[in-house]
Formats: structure tokens, sequence, C-alpha cells
């Protein structure tokens, strides 16, 4: 395998096109679609989206403070494309998809209610860095529409058709290749009960021993 090297480019995928839904001074509402946007920190729970000045909902979440990212599924798709290109300076995305206006619990944005996780989001710190603002922002709550919640409770969030975006394309997630710490867990499954360590693959050997591994 050769090594090609590119100048810097964003190729930081997949990344979750999520739907940002703000609200104005107004009460009017608009959803635009950021790729540019993760968690940042755990306690407290924070998250980022990154947002060009000029789009039309930067300013709105500037001055407001509060937004909503809205978890994007197969079926939510095209309405998250249609957030991405359209500007909300045009036309109500809300109406004009037919998505539903959701009360939010803390903030005043709506959440989208065909998602099935929003996150309630306020403004701690706005980073000027170039052609994107970054929007650092905590967590306030989060809504989880109740369909994806097992009988013990449990978020089953496989079950909800989650979508990605890689390189200007659209996917739906696939398949399960493993749970968080799957690599180190020790294997229960032989019949007699006595614990297995599981083989590590000689690709992860390191330093001669094998290692636990738009805005």
């Amino acid at each position: 395998m050769t090594r090609v090297y590119w100048k810097p480019a964003n190729m930081l995928y997949p990344a979750p096109p999520v739907m940002v839904s703000c609200m104005d001074e107004e009460g009017r509402a608009n959803i635009m679609t950021a790729a540019w946007a993760g968690t940042v920190c755990s306690d407290p729970v924070m998250v980022s989206v990154a947002i060009r000045p000029e789009r039309y909902s930067h300013d709105i979440i500037e001055r407001t403070g509060e937004f909503v990212i809205n978890l994007t599924t197969r079926r939510l798709v095209f309405a998250a494309d249609f957030c991405g290109v359209r500007s909300g300076r045009d036309v109500d995305k809300f109406e004009h998809l037919r998505l539903t206006k959701e009360a939010s619990r803390i903030v005043r944005p709506p959440s989208i209610g065909e998602s099935p996780v929003c996150l309630e989001c306020r403004v701690t710190e706005v980073k000027h860095l170039g052609l994107h603002d970054l929007f650092l922002a905590e967590v306030v709550s989060v809504g989880v529409d109740d369909v994806y919640l097992d009988e013990r409770g449990r978020l089953a969030l496989e079950k909800a058709d989650l979508a990605a975006y890689s390189h200007g394309e659209y996917y739906a997630l696939g398949d399960l290749l493993g749970r968080f710490g799957f690599s180190v867990r020790k294997d229960m499954s032989n019949k007699t009960g006595r614990r297995k360590s599981k083989k590590k693959p000689d690709s992860f050997r390191q330093g001669g021993r094998k290692e636990t591994v738009r805005g």
C-alpha cells in the first residue's frame, strides 16, 4: 500500500448530519443541518457545533444562546439535506417539510418530533475560528422517543436507523461490530464456564508486544 498525501482537508468522516433547531426572539423557528458537530465533554455534558457566520441560524443562536440538536434517521435524510441547502430566510422549513414542532422541556427552540433523540443546549462560549464559528454548549435536557426504549428502559438507539454523512454522501449505519470494551472482555461462552481470553489479532502488535487497544 502506498500512502498518498493531500493538502489539509476536512476528512474526519463519517459524521452525524444533525438537524439543529433554533428560535428567534419573535418565536420564528428554523432548522439547519450541520455535519460538524460532536461531543466535547461528559461532565458537564457538552457538545459543539460549527456554523458559518453567513448561515441564517448563526445569528439567531448567537443572540438567543439556545438550540436543539436532533439526531437524523434514514427517514429524515431528505429533510436533513433540504435543511442544509435551503435558507430559513426564504422558507419555513418546519412547515415545508411537515415536521412536528415539539415543545422542548427547558430551552425555547422546539425539538423535531420525528427525531429519536433531541439534545437541548445552551451556549457557553463561541470561538471564532475562521470560516466557521464554534459554538460550545451545555446539554441541559435530553428528549428520547419512548418507542426506542426496551422493557428495561434501556435506549435501543440501534433500532432508530441512524444516518451518517461521509464526504458529501449520506449512509445508514450498518452492522454491529462490537460493544465498547469488547476487545478486552473475557469470553464466557465455553461450556466449562471457565474464563477464556479472546485472542487479539496480530495486526494490533505494537513495539513487539500485543496491545489492547455544513455548518
